[in-house]
């Protein structure tokens, strides 16, 4: 009988360990080519009708090699999206990304989360989502387009908001405090140079992390009913946006995550 409890608490040491085990990485780009992203080309840029008319998905999304690799090359000829065909939840992905020399409009792009529906629901081109921004110089700032709504705690500056972690929680959206929070602090690596991206998301909260620096925490995360009520939102497809410029990606991963790791919130 002894043997017996000595075996059960071995196992129970096992099964401990191993529920202990961070997940491993899942690349969502894999190195080689695009055939698991769905491709769409919404509308124009300003100004720039007839290079919309000559762009075509495979021209706007392609892969190309670069120092023996081989890395997204987004055109920002136009307005589209590169989208997963999963859904994530409870999640921390990464990004590494650079801008190109090209530029249309402006450097200009987004890593849009918790996205659902139609393409063209938003802007006519993307999906319903919430924007961690990537334009230059505006790099984790949120975006909720259309009907998605969070809150964070922000100081008010320059009429806008700003992330502050002892600030005033406020809501936003299209009906509450506008559809933009400002990034706490600029973490963006000059031009030409590789940013790291993290992005943080279990349950209703979400932390936008930039080179190793938390420059944004959304919580209560959700959708606005016609009615007034906002419903949870916690998982979605992943986005990235042709929207202006030249934009690299050398790798795009994910892992499932239960929490989020301490120190990370602050």
């Amino acid at each position: 009988m002894k043997k017996y409890y000595l075996f059960l608490f071995a196992m129970s040491l096992l099964w401990f360990s191993a529920c202990q085990t961070e997940q491993p990485w899942q690349n969502i780009y894999n190195g080689e080519n695009l055939d698991n992203w769905d491709k769409y080309l919404g509308s124009a840029l300003k100004g720039q009708d007839d290079l919309a008319q000559m762009a075509t998905v495979d021209k706007v999304f392609s892969v190309v090699e670069e120092d023996g690799e081989k890395i997204i090359r987004i055109s920002g000829e136009i307005n589209g999206s590169l989208a997963t065909r999963d859904t994530f939840s409870n999640y921390h992905l990464q990004l590494i990304f650079k801008w190109g020399n090209e530029v249309y409009d402006r450097r200009n792009s987004g890593l849009l989360y918790h996205s659902f529906g139609e393409f063209g629901a938003a802007f006519g081109t993307w999906m319903t989502n919430i924007e961690c921004q990537l334009m230059h110089d505006r790099l984790g700032d949120t975006y909720l387009m259309n009907n998605t709504y969070c809150e964070a705690p922000v100081e008010e500056v320059d009429d806008a908001f700003r992330y502050a972690p002892d600030g005033e929680v406020k809501k936003f959206s299209t009906e509450h405090n506008g559809q933009l929070v400002q990034k706490r602090v600029d973490a963006e690596n000059p031009l030409g140079e590789w940013n790291a991206l993290e992005l943080y998301s279990v349950g209703q909260t979400t932390v936008h992390v930039v080179n190793g620096k938390t420059v944004m925490v959304n919580t209560n995360t959700g959708i606005v009913d016609d009615d007034g009520t906002i419903k949870p939102l916690t998982s979605g497809k992943i986005q990235l946006q042709s929207e202006g410029a030249e934009l690299f990606v050398r790798s795009i991963r994910v892992k499932p995550i239960e929490d989020i790791p301490a120190g990370i919130m602050q």
